[in-house]
């Protein structure tokens, strides 16, 4: 009874949906539009789902080599800095 259905309550809802037979008024879509939307509910899981970590992963993998080429970038400028003033400096003392 963790769900708080007990077994009459489940069987007394049992009975009820056969007695309703709610599957014999479930049509589907009818127009060609509402037929082409739900022709895409296999995508809602299965290869969809992989595809979709894959792209994940790899928009993971180019955000990390952005943020290490920002690295590069930000070290060759530094770099290039100190050569300019070292040439700076020894043209100064000459």
């Amino acid at each position: 009874m963790a769900n708080g259905w007990t077994e009459e309550r489940k069987r007394k809802q049992a009975e009820a949906i056969r007695r309703w037979k709610p599957w014999e008024k479930s049509t589907g879509p009818k127009s060609e539009a509402g037929k082409a939307r739900v022709s895409l509910n296999a995508w809602k899981h299965g290869m969809r789902t992989r595809n979709l970590q894959e792209y994940e992963e790899l928009l993971r993998l180019n955000a990390a080599f952005l943020q290490q080429l920002g690295r590069l970038r930000i070290a060759d400028d530094r770099m290039a800095k100190k050569k300019k003033l070292l040439e700076r400096h020894g043209k100064s003392n000459r």
